[in-house]
């Protein structure tokens, strides 16, 4: 049977043209396009509590899982009229007109560009400038288990509960969690991140060598990072019951805190999640009546004073000085690429290679102009000082920059 063009689906008396219904998007459990537009559907209301009404960046998989998705910040020219916009402000001067989803139609629609998981800033449309929503992204370096991601979660609870805020955790989807936490839209961007750097560095206060809110990766060991910098204006994270993009079309998927210790983010993907949200529901349905405020943590802030800072190079042009032993290795457009590079360096150097920990082989996403790139980097600290390669000539060097233009930059 030939593939069809195209499907149009009636939803809530809006009409959605789904292209390529069959393509298969999930080449391991066989979903298609149209399965991935009836998962969203079957967990709208759950998802649009997540992200609608916000503005949202479109991460758009138009090549497959297997490649890297573009982020897409202006919303098309010709989106229909149930997809509402709102224009954003960027910290480096720039601004986009970004797309507003407000039901279920506008899901579909989002779906049907390619996109898998949701990306909205923590904003309202109605407000751009006073986040409601703090995120905490707990985010383990390579070595540490899913008991240690648990820990570090529930001192995340205790810290919310000593401050009276609530916490509602979610799977990544990934490897890690996530801790969502409404707040009054009261307090701008730099604000919020204060506030969840303050929550970071007292978790780490709390369970030193569990947890870490060091910001360089190099510095973090075997922990688990209370990543505060998804609260800066211009991140976004991956929302509730988005689908990542993993082989096994694995899903974001929010929890009860007595679920948090027995659960595993394996179990929850596009094939499972619709059956347990039409048996529980929405775990997170009471989040928008749970609203607080950042006096507790922006006090507590003032009481623990500003955050060590790195140190700062000696060249002139402000960048900091890492305390660690690093040396780069490769810089790709994929991370098959990188990953590549990584093994050829390994081939290398087999005694170096053998002394390294896990969190001392840094291989990092890197957001260029729209898609990742991706850094590969390798931790010394573990090798002794005499045996430590010198840095060398890069095994690949992409540039992510390469033949871009900005207004207002003279061309090179």
């Amino acid at each position: 049977m030939a593939a069809r063009k195209e499907e149009f689906l009636d939803i809530g008396g809006t009409e959605v043209r789904i292209s390529s219904p069959d393509k298969i998007v999930f080449p391991e459990p066989g979903l298609t396009k149209l399965d991935v537009v009836r998962y969203f559907l079957a967990v709208s209301d759950g998802a649009l509590r997540g992200a609608g009404g916000r503005p949202m960046v479109l991460k758009r998989f138009v090549k497959g899982i297997d490649q890297e998705a573009f982020f897409q910040k202006r919303v098309p020219e010709n989106h229909p009229e149930f997809i509402d916009t709102a224009t954003l402000q960027y910290a480096r001067g720039t601004s986009a007109e970004e797309a507003v989803i407000r039901d279920a139609a506008g899901l579909a629609w989002v779906v049907n560009l390619g996109c898998l998981d949701l990306n909205p800033h923590p904003v309202r449309a109605e407000d751009l400038d006073h986040p409601d929503e703090l995120r905490v992204d707990l985010d383990p370096m390579p070595g540490v288990d899913w008991s240690q991601i648990v820990d570090v979660a529930m001192v995340v609870r205790e810290v919310l509960d000593d401050v009276g805020l609530v916490g509602w955790p979610k799977t990544s989807g990934s490897r890690g969690l996530h801790v969502l936490v409404r707040v009054a839209p009261r307090w701008t961007f730099g604000d919020v991140r204060l506030a969840a750097e303050t929550l970071a560095r007292e978790v780490e206060n709390r369970a030193p060598g569990l947890a870490t809110a060091r910001w360089w990766k190099e510095e973090r060991g075997e922990s688990v990072f209370v990543d505060f910098n998804q609260n800066a204006k211009d991140r976004t994270v991956a929302s509730a019951y988005s689908i990542r993009p993993l082989p096994d079309a694995r899903v974001s998927t929010p929890l009860g805190w007595d679920e948090v210790r027995d659960r595993r983010p394996e179990e929850f993907t596009a094939l499972t999640v619709p059956g347990r949200y039409a048996e529980i529901g929405d775990p997170h349905a009471g989040i928008d009546d749970a609203v607080g405020t950042l006096d507790g943590l922006l006090a507590l802030a003032a009481e623990l004073g500003p955050a060590e800072k790195p140190p700062r190079a000696g060249d002139g042009a402000g960048r900091r000085a890492s305390t660690m032993p690093l040396i780069e290795i490769a810089r790709t457009k994929t991370k098959p690429e990188a990953l590549d590079a990584l093994e050829q360096w390994r081939a290398q150097h087999p005694s170096i290679s053998g002394m390294l920990h896990p969190a001392d082989v840094l291989v990092d996403g890197m957001r260029g102009s729209s898609s990742l790139w991706y850094r590969v980097r390798v931790n010394l600290q573990h090798v002794p000082e005499a045996e430590r390669p010198a840095q060398g000539e890069l095994l690949a060097d992409y540039d992510p920059w390469a033949g871009k233009t900005w207004p207002g930059r003279p061309t090179p």
